[in-house]
């Protein structure tokens, strides 16, 4: 017997406010914090989507200063994932 868990996820529009825009250090830093959660962690631009664990999926979204992001989060700790990636943001 097969059973299904749907589950709610959060989802958040962030804007990029780094001069340098989402950069080699600022999106190893979003790894870095995605790596602290079990929660699924994806981010979007433009239709793009970028896992928060992959450093060259985060680059290629290309989000330049004042870029808005959006942040979607689904699993146990997404709610601690998700105050901690705006905390970064901010």
């Amino acid at each position: 017997m097969v059973s299904w868990i749907y589950r709610n996820m959060i989802s958040k529009d962030l804007q990029v406010l780094n001069k340098l825009g989402l950069h080699a250090r600022a999106a190893a830093k979003v790894v870095f914090i995605a790596n602290k959660f079990i929660s699924e962690i994806t981010l979007v631009k433009d239709n793009k989507q970028a896992d928060a664990r992959s450093i060259m999926k985060i680059l290629m979204l290309s989000a330049s200063k004042d870029s808005i992001i959006n942040i979607t989060i689904q699993g146990d700790d997404e709610i601690q994932a998700m105050n901690s990636i705006e905390k970064l943001f901010k």
